[in-house]
């Protein structure tokens, strides 16, 4: 259908003076709006032939028939074979090209800040060192001799440019942590700021000193100096704006994950919606437990099994014009899934109680037998000493069984591997930590960041907000993080404004008077 559409196009273009003089009647014939006059529909019929002459007759001719031969449905019922080109491209290898784009310049996103910085911080060292070079290299005979005080802004701009070279690099040249979807609005200020000034510096430094040869070189030296100033406030701003600017709690954001409701508060500061998410999924790495999709089988097992009792009726059948329920149950029973719940609850409590108690008693009987062994070890020679990493392959077979059996009934076995485990053995041994310290990985669920970097999911993040990225986050702010199989919903809330009195309270107003009574009852 798309050949159709572009020779509807050319029809359109090419005889829209014609179509006017064409009508259809109600039995689908074409007729002329100037048929009672022969002499006229002879010169139409006439100039017709004159200008679709050609190859354009017949084309002209077929996509009339089209537009006024066929009946009202011809578009559903018509086939068209139409050829493809070959610079046709559908939209999965469109979506796939992005992704290839992507991933291809992810590597350049994120090692660009650090290359522009290191650009600008060399700039900015090597912009007064050519200042002070220039004049004793292009007119060194015209100069006048530098004095004491000239020499003692040498010491002063030598200690400057040390201090700026490592404040540059303690601020500016630091590895990425991520890669934000936009650019820093800050970073992006004091990088052009930084430009601004250096470029405002080398303009009057041309103009006044370099084309009129300055001799006064104490004056050169001078504004040198001034230059390092002027990069030490720059950089002293850029500590505020970047540093300290959001030290300051100014709001609370409430953190829920999408598929267990995991729930957690914090606290931050005057922040970017893009830098609050960042602040945000680094607390979700520290604080947040695994994401556990395992978890959910037994809530989808129950849904399916209520509706599995559950008979369903065609609501569109011909016979009868009466409508009936869509759903009804198959019995007439009191609808119990919440004792099913309960008594599915209890069951996995009580299995999991079991399961960890004999995992408990593997573990310490691991543990004691290891114990045993080191003392026997003291009075053996050095060639019968076993090794820490030998010894944990050797008593990990025992406890082995016990603890697959519970990582399977708590859904966690895919959560720890059996090298991993091992080693966590071989690191309690070494440094003699009791069995409850060796179990505390595996019963309970720990952060993200104690399992292997597969589980992280650093690269699969998504921001998805209706304000822009690059505003500041405000009251009733609300933006979402997207991963693979969750998300985590992020509502910010500010802290209200607290006023606190003072009462004062005499404290004379504590003393009080005890009077006893010189006669008890016995």
């Amino acid at each position: 259908m798309v050949n159709f559409k572009w020779d509807f196009v050319w029809l359109f273009s090419t005889t829209v003076e014609f179509l006017p003089f064409f009508h259809k009647d109600q039995s689908g014939e074409v007729h002329s709006r100037f048929s009672h006059l022969s002499c006229g529909s002879l010169q139409i019929n006439q100039s017709f032939n004159q200008i679709l002459a050609g190859a354009f007759k017949d084309r002209f001719l077929f996509l009339l028939s089209l537009l006024f031969f066929q009946d009202d449905n011809w578009g559903e019922t018509t086939t068209a074979v139409t050829g493809t080109s070959e610079l046709s491209i559908s939209q999965e290898e469109v979506v796939g090209l992005g992704k290839e784009i992507q991933d291809r310049t992810q590597g350049f996103r994120r090692y660009l800040p650090l290359a522009v910085g290191s650009c600008v911080g060399l700039l900015v060292l090597a912009t007064p060192l050519v200042f002070l070079l220039l004049p004793v290299v292009v007119w060194p005979d015209r100069l006048q001799a530098c004095g004491a005080a000239c020499e003692g802004l040498f010491l002063s701009i030598s200690f400057k440019i040390l201090i700026l070279l490592v404040a540059v690099w303690a601020l500016f040249l630091r590895p990425s942590r991520a890669c934000l979807p936009r650019v820093c609005v800050y970073r992006a200020f004091l990088t052009t700021l930084t430009l601004l000034l250096t470029m405002s510096y080398w303009l009057f430094y041309g103009v006044r000193i370099l084309d009129a040869q300055d001799e006064d070189y104490h004056g050169i030296v001078q504004f040198a100096v001034s230059l390092v100033d002027s990069q030490l406030f720059v950089h002293y701003l850029a500590v505020v704006l970047l540093e300290l600017r959001h030290l300051r709690p100014c709001y609370s954001v409430c953190v829920i994950r999408s598929t267990d409701g995991e729930t957690r508060h914090y606290n931050i500061g005057q922040l970017s919606i893009q830098r609050a998410a960042l602040t945000i999924l680094e607390y979700y790495y520290r604080d947040f437990p695994l994401n556990n999709p395992a978890l959910l089988s037994a809530s989808k097992h129950r849904t399916a099994k209520h509706l599995a009792g559950l008979k369903v009726y065609n609501l569109d059948g011909s016979n009868g014009n009466q409508s009936r329920p869509m759903v009804t149950p198959t019995t007439k029973r009191k609808d119990n899934a919440h004792s099913e719940l309960y008594y599915e609850e209890a069951d996995y409590e009580r299995r999991v109680r079991k399961r960890r108690a004999r995992l408990v008693v593997a573990v310490e009987e691991a543990f004691t037998h290891v114990r045993r062994m080191k003392k026997e070890d003291e009075n053996a020679a050095p060639s019968d000493i076993m090794d820490v990493r030998e010894a944990a392959l050797a008593v990990f077979p025992s406890m082995a069984r016990s603890l697959q059996k519970y990582l399977r009934t708590t859904r966690r076995q895919h959560c720890h591997s059996m090298e991993s485990i091992q080693k966590h053995l071989a690191f309690c041994l070494v440094n003699n930590m009791s069995p409850k310290a060796f179990l505390e990985a595996y019963l309970a669920p720990g952060p993200t960041l104690l399992y292997g970097p597969e589980r992280w999911m650093a690269d699969q993040w998504t921001l998805i907000s209706e304000a822009s990225v690059t505003s500041g986050i405000k009251e009733g702010t609300e933006f979402l993080l997207k991963c693979l199989d969750f998300s985590l919903a992020v509502t910010v809330k500010g802290i209200p404004y607290i006023r606190l009195t003072e009462e004062y309270i005499d404290p004379k107003s504590h003393k009080f008077i005890l009077l006893l009574q010189s006669e008890t009852s016995v």
